[in-house]
């Protein structure tokens, strides 16, 4: 599917960073997919990691893989929107990759926690449009995530602690979206995308129009 039956954008346009968040087993990653299907111009965020390749991995698609040593080196020139350490294993989400796709006019899509987020936001607060994914009830969410394969009662209960610690930040949110049927949950964030694309400071021919408009071109 590509996006050549969308209303075409009049004139360049600068890319938006859509920022998606949501506790675990709420949708999220599905609804990411049915994004990057549809939108050929909506790219997927490549972070830096320091942990070792997986099997069918490849550096620079599904991670710049780095060294320790390179990681720090990259932190301490501010080459980082955001980073963190998670089970000793650096992470980040490089600004020269991102601003380049912005540039370009693609969107970049980024599957973060709120922590994550709110570092994007403070980075490049112009550019970063924030949905929240919920679930339509407690119980639909548990049920989801005892769906799960590898699922026990210890786990599941788990994850719900961390699902209502991630919930309780939903008001940093520009948008929220209630994933209680997925095809509409889809309507609503693609709804997001396509208004978002429209906005004055994303329309980057806007200024030389006018001043023709106005006989000062």
């Amino acid at each position: 599917m590509s996006n050549s039956g969308h209303p075409k954008d009049h004139g360049r346009r600068r890319g938006l960073m859509l920022v998606l968040s949501s506790p675990s087993g709420a949708g999220k990653t599905t609804l990411s997919k049915m994004l990057l299907e549809e939108f050929t111009d909506v790219k997927l965020s490549v972070s830096a990691t320091t942990r070792p390749p997986r099997p069918g991995e490849t550096d620079g698609k599904d991670y710049h893989f780095r060294t320790p040593d390179q990681f720090k080196d990259m932190i301490a020139r501010g080459e980082f929107l955001e980073w963190a350490f998670v089970f000793d294993k650096y992470y980040g989400t490089p600004k020269a990759d991102t601003v380049a796709r912005l540039e370009a006019g693609e969107d970049v899509l980024f599957d973060v926690d709120w922590q994550g987020a709110d570092a994007l936001h403070d980075q490049m607060p112009n550019d970063v449009v924030s949905v929240f994914i919920l679930p339509p009830s407690i119980d639909a969410l548990k049920a989801r995530l005892a769906g799960r394969a590898g699922s026990t009662d210890q786990l599941v209960a788990r994850r719900m602690e961390d699902a209502k610690r991630e919930i309780m930040h939903w008001r940093r949110y520009d948008y929220v979206v209630v994933n209680d049927e997925l095809k509409a949950a889809y309507q609503r964030l693609k709804r997001i995308l396509l208004v978002e694309r429209l906005k004055r400071l994303r329309q980057l021919d806007l200024e030389d129009h006018v001043r023709m408009l106005l006989g000062e071109g």
